[in-house]
């Protein structure tokens, strides 16, 4: 089996990457599409990406197809509810055979911790490697003004600061955040708090709902591990050509 590395945050002197950073979001519609443009990528690339729309039209088997290809899962479904029941959707995430998966720090401190020890749990009976359980912030499409939408008054950085040591004192070990509170996180948490960013564009594609965003080169250079692209890649001509163009990027 396959697993996800663990590598340098930073490129290093020899300008060359330890491992492959880059995390592609399946974001299409069908398990066919999925299937097919992960079969283009995968030699490319260091993972793949599930969220919603894909896990819902096509649901678990997805990722069992994926897996067949060798390749790690981030399993992006954000849960967010009562600690039973997220540690309950945790352990037959595990059981599925993820490599990463996502809940929500705005679920509590019991609910994060249950997640995290749900995973470990889980895992070990299983015999394999407890999946990252990483904690999402403050969604990369929101801005301040956003927030105070929802009667949160404190501004993004304030927030994702606020989540980000509360995940750390439930016992995760990685976050997802904005590209632009890297260096900030980097700061003030535990050095192996691994650190997940979406809000990656190329600078040749549009921003589109994503408000806070950063090129891969800049996210890696401020601390990320991992970078979710997407439409980068898979709206390409030549998705293949243009993840080996990225990670050309970062050398």
């Amino acid at each position: 089996m396959q697993e996800i590395p663990v590598y340098s945050r930073r490129i290093c002197a020899t300008n060359a990457l330890v491992k492959n950073p880059i995390i592609v979001a399946l974001d299409v519609p069908s398990a066919e599409q999925a299937v097919k443009l992960a079969g283009q990528v995968a030699p490319a690339v260091g993972a793949f990406k599930i969220g919603f729309e894909l896990f819902t039209s096509a649901g678990p088997d997805i990722v069992r197809k994926i897996r067949a290809l060798n390749a790690p899962v981030f399993l992006d479904l954000k849960f967010h509810d009562i600690a039973n029941t997220v540690a309950k959707a945790v352990a037959a995430a595990v059981r599925l055979d993820v490599q990463m998966l996502t809940i929500h720090t705005s679920g509590g401190l019991s609910m994060m911790k249950a997640a995290e020890q749900s995973a470990q749990e889980t895992a070990q009976a299983l015999g394999r490697p407890a999946p990252l359980v990483l904690g999402v912030t403050v969604l990369t499409s929101l801005d301040g003004n956003d927030l105070r939408q929802v009667g949160v008054d404190s501004e993004v950085p304030a927030q994702v600061e606020r989540l980000a040591r509360l995940a750390v004192e439930a016992g995760l070990q990685g976050l997802v955040c904005s590209p632009l509170e890297l260096p900030r996180l980097r700061s003030i948490l535990p050095a192996h708090i691994q650190l997940v960013t979406p809000g990656i564009r190329t600078g040749a594609d549009k921003p589109d709902d994503q408000k806070r965003t950063l090129t891969p080169r800049e996210a890696i250079d401020a601390g990320a591990n991992w970078l979710v692209i997407g439409r980068p890649i898979y709206s390409a001509k030549d998705p293949r050509q243009a993840a080996e163009g990225i990670i050309n990027v970062l050398k």
